[in-house]
C-alpha cells in the first residue's frame, strides 16, 4: 500500500508541473528554456514537460502522438502511421516550430515543411521539453512558434537493460530495446526501436470504409548511441548518435485524379536516412560551466514519384557557451555558434550563418527575471537581432503570475528559395513578435497568448511560387489547464485551448482548430494496475479549395476517446493493452486522408 501511494504521489507532482511548490516538481530539469541546465521552477518561459514515466505509462508511439497531449498543439496528418504529419503550436504549422533532439537540429533543410515528425518515434526518450512562444533570441533562426527538445536517456550506475515487444491493429509490430552501462569513468548506451505496419490507406474518400482499399506500409528503424567519458571530475566529453531510416507507402494518382482512384493506386515509397550526431565538451570549475560542442545533421530522402526524385541536405554546426552563476540561483550565459547549411542534388547551394547570444537570469526573493539578445548574420540575408524578456512572479505558494515577450524569424529553405519552376524568388525572413501572460492559481492555469507575424512566407498557387505576404498575420487565444488528483488514486488532466488564427486578409487560416478540449484520467486504485482514459475534442477546422478561400470541408467537431491498461506482474515484468477510438469515430484531419478505425495493441516490458 505505502509503494502505491508513493507512485501516486510521483505521478500526481508531475501532471500538476504549474504547482511551483511540488517538492518532486523540484527535481526535474530543462535545458531548452536557456540553452543551459536550470530547474524548472526557474523557468519563465511557457513550457511543458513529457516525463519518462508518462511515456512509459501512456505508450505512446510516436513524439507527435506524445505532444499532443499538450494545451496549444493541435496534431493532423495524411494518413496513419509515417504518414506526412504537422504539428500546430498556437497556430503556428510545423515550419515555424525549432525541434531539437539532444539539441541537434532535426528541421529538415532540404523540404518545404519543417521538421519530419511522421518519422520521430518514441525511443530510449528521459523527456520532452515543449517551450512555446518566440525562442530566436536563444535558438536563433525557426523557432518563431516555440521549441521542441527530444532528450534521449542517460545511462544509470551499472549494467541495465530493457526490452519492449508489441503487437496490434494492421499488423502492426514494434520492438523497443535498450542496454546500457555506466561507471566512475565511462558510460554507454544503445537503443533500438523498429517499427514495422501494414497500415491502411493514406488517401480515402470520406465516409468511405478504409477496408475497401490497399494499404500503405511503414516500416521505421530509429538507433541510438551515448557515450561519455569523465576525463576528471571537472571535464567530460559526450558523444551521441542518432539514425533514423524508414520506408513508406503512400497514395499519389496523377493531376485530377479522383479521391476514390488516388486510394486505390499502388503506393508510391518514399525513403529517409537521416543521421544526427553531436560531440561535446564540458568543463565545470567554481566560477564558471563551459560547453564546446560540433553538431552535425545529413538528410538522405529518396522520393519514388515526386517532383525532385532524391534530397540529400547537410547541417554543421559549431559552437560555445560559458555559464557564470551569481547570487542564488542566478546566472549570465554567453556565447557564439557557426553553421553551414548545405542542399545537393541539383540545387547545390549553402546557407551560412554566424550568431552571437547573451541570456541573464536574475532570481530575487519572489522574483525571476529573464533576458536574452542574439544577433545574427547570414551570408544571403539581411542580419538578425531578435531577444526575449521573461518574468515570473511567486506571490505566495499558490499563486503565481509570469509573462514574456519575444521575437524571433523564419529563414525560407532551398527549396522555397530555388525551387525547379521559380528559380530564385528573392525571398525574405519572416519576423515574429510573440507576448504571452499566465496566471496560475494552485492546480489552475489561464495563458493569453498573442503573436504576430511579418512577411509570412506563402505558397501562390497560381504562379507556383513561395512569396512574402504584405500584411501582418494574426495568432492569438488563451490556453486553460486543471491538473488535480481529484480523489484518492484519481488523477485528472484537463485543458481547453481557443486559437484565433487569421492570414493578411483577415481569413481563417486553415487547418487550425480553433477550440479544443484535452482530457485525461488515471486511476492507481488497484494494486499492480494503471488505469488511463484520455481524449479530445477538437471544434471547428476549416480546409480550403486550392488557391482559394472556399470552404471545401469541415474536418473538426469530434471526439476521440483512448485508454491504456497496465500491470505490473513483478517489479521486472509488466504487461499492458492499449486502446485507440474505442468508439470507431470515422473522421479526417486532413480531408481526403484516412485515419484509424477503432484499434487494439498488446505489449510487454521487461527490465534487466
Amino acid at each position: 500500500m505505502e509503494n502505491k501511494k508513493l507512485t501516486t504521489s510521483i505521478v500526481a507532482s508531475l501532471l500538476i508541473a504549474t504547482n511551483l511548490y511540488s517538492v518532486e516538481l523540484s527535481t526535474i530539469t530543462v535545458t531548452s528554456a536557456t540553452k543551459s541546465k536550470q530547474s524548472i521552477q526557474d523557468v519563465t518561459s511557457n513550457i511543458e514537460v513529457i516525463t519518462k514515466e508518462e511515456i512509459e505509462e501512456r505508450h505512446f508511439n510516436s513524439v507527435s502522438e506524445a505532444i499532443n497531449t499538450i494545451s496549444g498543439i493541435n496534431v493532423i496528418s495524411n494518413g496513419g502511421l509515417g504518414k506526412a504529419t504537422s504539428v500546430f503550436m498556437r497556430g503556428f504549422d510545423t515550419q515555424r516550430i525549432l525541434v531539437l533532439i539532444d539539441g541537434i537540429r532535426y528541421n529538415d533543410i532540404t523540404g518545404i515543411s519543417g521538421a519530419r515528425f511522421e518519422h520521430l518515434m518514441i525511443s530510449d526518450i528521459e523527456q520532452i521539453e515543449i517551450i512555446k512562444g518566440a525562442q530566436s533570441g536563444i535558438w536563433g533562426a525557426d523557432a518563431n512558434a516555440g521549441v521542441i527538445n527530444i532528450i534521449t536517456s542517460n545511462a544509470n550506475k551499472g549494467t541495465h537493460g530493457n526490452i519492449n515487444v508489441e503487437y496490434g491493429s494492421y499488423r502492426t509490430k514494434k520492438l523497443n530495446g535498450k542496454i546500457s552501462h555506466k561507471n566512475d569513468n565511462f558510460d554507454i548506451s544503445l537503443g533500438l526501436t523498429r517499427i514495422d505496419s501494414d497500415g491502411f490507406t493514406a488517401v480515402a474518400p470520406r465516409g468511405k470504409n478504409i477496408d475497401n482499399f490497399e494499404d500503405d506500409a511503414y516500416e521505421n528503424t530509429t538507433i541510438n548511441t551515448k557515450l561519455g567519458y569523465n576525463i576528471n571530475d571537472n571535464n567530460r566529453i559526450v558523444f551521441s548518435h542518432n539514425r533514423i531510416n524508414s520506408k513508406s507507402e503512400y497514395d499519389k494518382g496523377a493531376f485530377g485524379a479522383t479521391t476514390e482512384e488516388k486510394a486505390n493506386g499502388k503506393g508510391y515509397i518514399l525513403e529517409t536516412k537521416n543521421h544526427y550526431s553531436s560531440l561535446n565538451y564540458n568543463n565545470k570549475n567554481k566560477f564558471s560551466d563551459v560547453n564546446v560542442y560540433t553538431n552535425y545533421s545529413k538528410i538522405d530522402r529518396d522520393d519514388e514519384k515526386g517532383f525532385t526524385k532524391e534530397f540529400d541536405g547537410t547541417l554543421r554546426e559549431y559552437g560555445a557557451n560559458i555559464k557564470i552563476p551569481y547570487n542564488n540561483d542566478s546566472f549570465v550565459l554567453t556565447g557564439a555558434d557557426y553553421k553551414v547549411s548545405r542542399h545537393k542534388n541539383n540545387i547545390n547551394k549553402t546557407l551560412k550563418n554566424k550568431g552571437l547570444f547573451v541570456t541573464n537570469s536574475t532570481k530575487y526573493n519572489k522574483f525571476i527575471f529573464t533576458q536574452s539578445l542574439r544577433y545574427d548574420n547570414y551570408d544571403l540575408f539581411d542580419n538578425k537581432t531578435t531577444g526575449k524578456v521573461g518574468i515570473k512572479y511567486n506571490y505566495n505558494k499558490d499563486v503565481y503570475i509570469t509573462s514574456n515577450i519575444g521575437t524571433a524569424y523564419n529563414v525560407p529553405t532551398f527549396y522555397k528559395l530555388y525551387d525547379n519552376y521559380a528559380g530564385f524568388d528573392n525571398l525574405q525572413p519572416e519576423t515574429t513578435k510573440s507576448f504571452d501572460l499566465t496566471l496560475g492559481y494552485k492546480d489552475l492555469t489561464l495563458t493569453y497568448f498573442h503573436n504576430k507575424i511579418n512577411n509570412m512566407i506563402e505558397y501562390n498557387s497560381n504562379t507556383f511560387k513561395y512569396f512574402n505576404m504584405n500584411d501582418d498575420v494574426t495568432l492569438k487565444g488563451i490556453e486553460l489547464a486543471y491538473k488535480k488528483e481529484i480523489l484518492e488514486d484519481l488523477l485528472l488532466n484537463l485543458s481547453y485551448t481557443y486559437t484565433n488564427a487569421k492570414d493578411d486578409n483577415k481569413k481563417q487560416l486553415q487547418r487550425r482548430a480553433k477550440n479544443s478540449i484535452k482530457f485525461g484520467f488515471d486511476y492507481y486504485g488497484i494494486k499492480d494496475f494503471h488505469l488511463n482514459l484520455n481524449g479530445e475534442y477538437v471544434g471547428d477546422r476549416v480546409q480550403y479549395d486550392f488557391g482559394t478561400y472556399d470552404i471545401s470541408a469541415q474536418t473538426g467537431n469530434y471526439t476521440v476517446w483512448n485508454s491504456v491498461i497496465n500491470y505490473n506482474i513483478n517489479e521486472d515484468l509488466g504487461i499492458y493493452l492499449k486502446l485507440d477510438n474505442i468508439f470507431d469515430k470515422n473522421y479526417q484531419t486532413v480531408d481526403g486522408y484516412a485515419t484509424a478505425q477503432r484499434s487494439a495493441y498488446v505489449g510487454l516490458n521487461y527490465k534487466f
